[in-house]
């Protein structure tokens, strides 16, 4: 093998290696703001990966100026996304992340991990709430009480 054939096998290896996967086209669809917005899929795709419709249940426009998007998980959490004058700002659970800087990009993403581990709302019952078998005592004093006497003739 000369090295000439070695670089277009290394390249070649490279070349699949480096291919990454792309989102659908009907995700794009599924959601008009990505749609009007494309600057708002990438960063999306930044903070949550190609498959950010797994984890998304829909896309807000909430203002136009400036221009912030509620982005609503399935597990009924939501984090903001705010374009500012130099870069997108994710807000998760009240604070901010300027997505312009790596490290801080780079935490906004924990934050959003963080919030999907939550789960899912549980819904409280207004029964007892557990207390099935606890009756309350009665407030009833002695004197309200009949009392069982046996009846005189």
């Amino acid at each position: 093998m000369t090295v000439d054939e070695l670089k277009d096998k290394i390249r070649s290896i490279i070349r699949k290696q480096q291919i990454l996967p792309t989102a659908s086209t009907t995700d794009d669809i599924e959601y008009d703001e990505i749609s009007r917005f494309p600057e708002l899929k990438q960063t999306i795709v930044d903070l949550l990966t190609v498959e950010y419709n797994m984890f998304l249940s829909s896309i807000d426009w909430v203002s136009p100026k400036p221009t912030t998007f509620r982005i609503n998980l399935k597990n009924d959490q939501n984090f903001y996304l705010i374009f500012g004058n130099r870069s997108w700002i994710a807000e998760v659970e009240g604070k901010s992340y300027y997505l312009a800087n790596l490290p801080e990009a780079g935490r906004a993403s924990d934050a959003i991990a963080r919030i999907l581990r939550y789960g899912s709302k549980e819904e409280v019952s207004d029964s007892n709430d557990g207390f099935e078998d606890f009756e309350e005592p009665s407030t009833d004093t002695p004197e309200d009480k009949p009392e069982d006497k046996p009846e005189e003739e």
